[in-house]
């Protein structure tokens, strides 16, 4: 049997991709956060690497979104 699959309208897929995108900031802010909480209480290099690491995972994602919500369309 062939299974019909369900296509998302444009408003449901929207909502799907700001759910998504919501967490991975977050998780991106949080990596930051931790990056300047450690610039506080010891030396700025060693919260550098987290504050550089937390950008980078804020554009990667952000990429790979909008990147996969341009492929669906």
């Amino acid at each position: 049997m062939k299974r019909v699959k369900r296509r998302l309208s444009q408003n449901e897929e929207f909502e799907v991709m700001k759910l998504v995108l919501d967490k991975v900031l977050w998780l991106g802010f949080i990596i930051m956060g931790y990056g300047l909480y450690r610039s506080f209480i010891g030396f700025i290099e060693d919260g550098l690497y987290y504050l550089v690491a937390g950008a980078v995972v804020l554009v990667i994602f952000a990429w790979f979104v909008v990147k996969e919500f341009e492929r669906i369309r």
